[in-house]
């Protein structure tokens, strides 16, 4: 077995930190206030519901047009869409490497933007798109002219997808879809949205569930408020949809089919967002550990007690542990199907966000009081990343995959 990173990754990451520097940090230290302690109030528009700030939005924008026009943004897209079919691999390591700087323009947490894009509804497009609707949507998502949110989550029913309320009926020529969703996200600036209704079959079952492209500004669509949540602002909408009317033609896959389109990019989703959450607990780590070797207590340095050393040292270990898993679980999703390493995605998905919550918690234990406040990273690094021991699978629901796995109790492709 071999255990070394490709060279040509490695190269990767050597390019994209030439690339930060001169490119992506001037950029940040002319908007300061983005990411110093006002960042959230600085990214926020309060009076207009908690959404971002139209001028965070286009500083987003611009440091994604860079990194297009270097060639960095669409990495892991495949060739036809401009991309360089990076692997799965390639992405853990680069996700990783990325967090692991820390807060900052070049991979900030709002939003999940990075120079590295990751666009898994893109790919979805991608892989079930008609021709059509590739040529309609691709291209705007990719450069952020045209946003696409994602409603499956319901006020009744988060990860029972298959219990969902939200219905699509045939009409003629087109489909009439009611319902509500909840945390829907990317509407903020979404123009069109992805709906998933049950159009067939009863409650509980997989099939029957259909996906429908829908423009926002469609009639009987109405976006009532935006979630104030952990770490604002916010892109998680309260959607309602009364009687809304769409053509055939905007059914993404197959009809009844749609839990199998979300289901898809799932995997490769989570085993980056795993990435992203071990590279930002090995710098709550790493600048601990820098923090206690320079802060000198009771006349000595802080890191020769022991009290110190021990919880950073475990933290460690996990970190150790955990981006081996991770590795392993990409390198996996690059020669096997998705679902034979099913289990293996989620174990790293629910270990790695686990371990960032403890980091930036024991960062703010060792940093004191300077560690609790604004000032310092890791309480915005502890509130986005504790969301994802909910979102994109709960931990409970991840757990269940590693245990219908282990049980022979999971479902086959």
């Amino acid at each position: 077995m071999d255990f070394e990173l490709p060279a040509e990754i490695r190269a990767k990451l050597v390019e994209l930190d030439a690339f930060i520097a001169s490119e992506i940090a001037p950029l940040e230290r002319a908007h300061a206030e983005y990411f110093d302690h006002r960042r959230e109030y600085a990214r926020t528009d309060w009076e207009n519901g908690g959404r971002p700030k139209r001028e965070w939005e286009d500083l987003l924008a611009e440091m994604r047009r860079r990194a297009d026009h270097a060639g960095h943004l669409r990495f892991g897209l495949p060739r036809e869409l401009g991309g360089q079919d990076g692997s799965n691999l390639a992405m853990a390591v680069i996700r990783e490497h990325l967090a692991a700087r820390g807060l900052g323009l070049h991979n900030d947490l709002q939003n999940e933007s990075s120079i590295v894009g990751n666009f898994p509804i893109v790919i979805m497009l991608e892989r079930f798109g008609t021709a059509a609707q590739k040529a309609d949507l691709i291209e705007g998502m990719i450069t952020g002219a045209l946003g696409v949110g994602f409603g499956l989550t319901e006020p009744g029913h988060g990860s029972d997808a298959t219990w969902l309320e939200t219905t699509g009926r045939r009409d003629g020529a087109d489909w009439v879809l009611n319902g509500v969703k909840r945390f829907n996200s990317g509407l903020h600036c979404a123009t069109h949205d992805l709906v998933f209704a049950r159009t067939s079959g009863k409650p509980g079952d997989g099939r029957g569930i259909t996906c429908f492209i829908v423009p926002v500004a469609t009639r009987g669509f109405r976006v009532d408020f935006m979630w104030w949540t952990f770490n604002m602002p916010s892109d998680h909408a309260e959607v309602t949809l009364e009687n809304v009317r769409v053509p055939h033609s905007a059914i993404l896959g197959e009809e009844g089919r749609g839990l199998e389109v979300a289901q898809t990019f799932v995997h490769e989703n989570r085993i980056r967002q795993a990435a992203s959450s071990l590279g930002a607990a090995q710098y709550c780590v790493n600048e601990s550990v820098r923090y206690t070797r320079e802060r000198v207590v009771f006349g000595k340095p802080l890191w020769t007690n022991q009290a110190i050393q021990f919880p950073l040292a475990e933290l460690q270990t996990e970190c150790e542990m955990v981006r081996n898993l991770v590795y392993k679980t990409a390198w996996l999703l690059d020669r096997a199907h998705h679902m034979d390493v099913s289990d293996k995605v989620s174990m790293s998905n629910y270990r790695a966000n686990r371990l960032v919550c403890d980091a930036a918690d024991r960062a703010i234990q060792v940093h004191g009081g300077i560690g609790y406040s604004r000032h310092l990273p890791f309480e915005h690094i502890y509130r986005h990343h504790r969301r994802y021991r909910i979102t994109e699978g709960s931990e409970e629901i991840q757990i269940r995959r590693v245990a219908g796995v282990l049980f022979g109790r999971a479902p086959k492709h």
